[in-house]
């Protein structure tokens, strides 16, 4: 029920939920060998991972050129948001960033099997040329103060950046105003009443 449940709440085509639950198989089968999500979360993948990956497109004020997902493992959020651009936003393109060599390699085996316009590189953050990316994401990555100094460099000049965000927001926020000026919402997550999404422009180191 919970699948169908969280379809119904996404409202999307019956391709796009066709790609969704074969990525879902595909996480499930490599997370045997690859630890990709925790196992406890396994059974509530499509609340916890699909669901919250998946929020993040109701925060865009047009659709993206360019979408870089930073720290990509298991390929949430940016192989649900690419599934879901597929037939919403066939123009966008996304790069998902995972130096993990076998976690690019099932980033890579997702996108293939599944028809994404979407391209992995397994390299580390720090070391890519400027993407110049219309958004940039990042889950469970890093605290807010270092994902600013990994995400700054690649945005885009009108770019925004959507980081989901668990119950220790507030004390990231301080931390990352004292080196960064930015301007930023906080909007309320659909699946954690703790948790929320950040959305960032206009980043500046102090």
């Amino acid at each position: 029920m919970m699948q169908e449940s969280v379809l119904a709440q996404l409202d999307v085509s019956r391709e796009t939920s066709e790609k969704l639950s074969h990525f879902v198989a595909l996480v499930e089968k490599w997370n045997k060998a690859v630890n990709l999500i925790g196992r406890s979360t396994v059974d509530h993948i499509w609340t916890r991972h699909v669901l919250d990956s998946a929020q993040l497109r109701t925060h865009l004020a047009s659709q993206p050129r360019l979408w870089l997902d930073l720290g990509s493992g298991s390929g949430f959020p940016g192989i649900v948001v690419a599934i879901m651009a597929v037939y919403e936003s066939p123009e966008s393109r996304f790069v998902l960033v995972e130096s993990d060599q076998r976690k690019a390699t099932f980033l890579r085996t997702a996108c293939r099997e599944l028809k994404l316009s979407a391209s992995v590189l397994a390299a580390r953050i720090e070391s890519l040329p400027p993407q110049k990316a219309d958004v940039i994401s990042a889950r469970a990555l890093a605290a807010l103060p270092d994902l600013c100094a990994l995400a700054a460099p690649h945005l885009a000049p009108n770019g925004i950046c959507l980081f989901p965000k668990g119950v220790g927001h507030i004390s990231e926020i301080a931390a990352a105003r004292q080196s960064w000026n930015m301007e930023m919402e906080t909007l309320p997550s659909l699946t954690d009443p703790d948790a929320v999404i950040l959305k960032l422009k206009a980043l500046a180191h102090v």
